[in-house]
């Protein structure tokens, strides 16, 4: 078989083993969305302005793509660490490329399915607005500025054990989503939050998705930002694959 049909074999049961916890799939869907009419839709204040309301769908869009990137890769990973299958299946002749492409599809997947209602309610009780080209570059934006949260994830994977993993998942996912102006505008922040913030992957990536959407400029910290964190998180998943790997296999 070649690499794609290994890739889009492995992505299929990625997958089907996902939906074996539905319990998972129903929370990727249902936080940000229940998120965006409990704390969105009853402030007409931000509902009303079709300008604040588009930031803070956009907001929650990125939340869902990040909270289900850091869940996916963390604790698949290090539940996968401690399952003999893992082993065996780092033994076949199969590409570990295709593993990879497999995990990252099944993940967008799941992320693209939490971004839908999201904007669906935003879209019906919100003023909210967006021309379809700008929905579809937004949609670019959200793939390109996930990257950091993979390889986060992945980090965590390689880094801990499943018990572990559950707990400092949560913690950096809220920590990001808070500090990075997700669940707050960055305008309500202090101005050394503000600075801070703008150190964040998450506080980035709200920003890139904002310019694709709705236009103006963009800050040159915004894609630096997102290129370091994407080196260095590759460099350092990189580095905890391999040493795994040596601990594991050697």
């Amino acid at each position: 078989m070649s690499t794609l049909s290994l890739t889009v074999l492995h992505t299929k049961y990625n997958l089907i083993e996902t939906a074996r916890v539905p319990i998972a799939i129903i929370s990727a869907l249902a936080f940000p969305t229940l998120a965006l009419l409990f704390f969105v839709v009853p402030q007409q204040v931000v509902a009303g302005n079709a300008l604040y309301a588009t930031q803070a769908v956009i907001s929650l869009a990125v939340f869902a793509v990040m909270s289900n990137a850091l869940f996916s890769f963390g604790l698949t990973i290090s539940e996968n660490r401690e399952k003999p299958w893992d082993p065996y299946l780092r033994t076949l002749p199969a590409p570990g490329i295709a593993r990879v492409l497999a995990q990252i599809f099944a993940t967008g997947t799941l992320g693209l399915a939490a971004i839908i209602p999201v904007i669906v309610v935003g879209g019906l009780f919100t003023a909210a607005e967006a021309s379809p080209p700008r929905v579809l570059a937004g949609f670019i934006a959200l793939a390109v500025s996930s990257l950091p949260f993979m390889l986060i994830g992945i980090c965590i994977g390689y880094s801990m054990p499943s018990k572990a993993a559950i707990a400092v998942v949560q913690i950096v996912m809220f920590g990001m989503a808070f500090a990075g102006g997700l669940f707050l505008p960055p305008m309500l922040f202090a101005d050394w939050l503000n600075t801070l913030s703008k150190f964040m992957p998450s506080r980035q990536a709200r920003e890139l998705v904002i310019w694709a959407v709705q236009g103006g400029q963009l800050e040159w910290w915004v894609w630096v930002g997102i290129l370091v964190w994407t080196v260095v998180g590759f460099a350092g998943a990189l580095l905890l694959f391999r040493r795994d790997e040596g601990r594991r296999y050697h």
